[in-house]
């Protein structure tokens, strides 16, 4: 059960986040749009990290990331669980200017969309069939031609903690057209901050790099890899939980 206490510090956290997306979006960060990419990237990863700050003092909410050693030098695709907001800007910290693949619709988001763009990332609109994968697998690799990590998640949406969705095949197509290793991503974060539910105080969110998968497997085997160490590794750390 949530303390007073508690619900007073993420009250706090909720409109000091607020305000500072406000700061970030509407105060610095509408320049970006007329301004080189590399601003508005900039503001892109000061909002992350000014997040994990303010959860960080106001939720007293840390976290541990394993296996880093294990991403290969150079662009990779980071194939990740996603279970809360969390997981949306936590690569930002690992990787330098990383690409997310997301969906169409976020571009109808005032400023926010509009910088999504002009970072570089890579919309994919789910209902588009062939055309719309051809697209996004055009705008990967110029992201990778240009030496820049990707992000995907390949469930699509966030799940629960121990749930899981199909995994979209647009994951194996990227594996299959980019030719660069697969880094599986593992973690908790849906026990502390999850979708539509209270934030969990004094936690520790754990993520973790797994064994990378190299090119030159078939679309259904890299699949099944992916899927097994993946789901498996979350489980685990659901297991341990997220006390300090």
């Amino acid at each position: 059960m949530t303390s007073a206490m508690d619900r007073i510090r993420i009250f706090l956290f909720t409109i000091s986040l607020y305000l500072w997306t406000l700061i970030i979006g509407g105060i610095i960060g509408w320049p970006a749009l007329f301004l080189p990419r590399g601003y508005a990237i900039f503001i892109q990863t000061s909002w992350g990290r000014g997040t994990i700050f303010l959860l960080r003092v106001l939720c007293g909410i840390r976290f541990e990331v394993r296996g880093l050693d294990r991403v290969p030098e150079g662009a990779v695709l980071i194939a990740s669980k996603h279970q809360s907001a969390w997981d949306t800007f936590i690569f930002l910290l690992h990787f330098k200017a990383p690409t997310f693949i997301f969906k169409k619709e976020l571009l109808r988001i005032p400023i926010y969309g509009w910088i999504c763009l002009k970072t570089g990332m890579v919309p994919i609109d789910r209902q588009g069939g062939a055309a719309a994968l051809k697209a996004m697998l055009r705008g990967a690799a110029e992201r990778i031609g240009e030496g820049r990590s990707i992000v995907i998640f390949p469930e699509g949406t966030r799940v629960k903690p121990g749930s899981k969705m199909p995994y979209n095949p647009g994951v194996a197509g990227l594996y299959k057209h980019l030719g660069v290793p697969v880094v599986p991503v593992a973690l908790n974060s849906g026990m502390v901050w999850p979708k539509g539910g209270v934030i969990r105080t004094d936690a520790m969110i754990r993520l973790e790099y797994l064994e990378p998968i190299l090119p030159g497997s078939d679309k259904a085997s890299f699949l099944t890899t992916l899927e097994s160490r993946i789901e498996d590794a979350s489980l685990r750390l659901l297991a341990e939980g997220v006390d300090r």
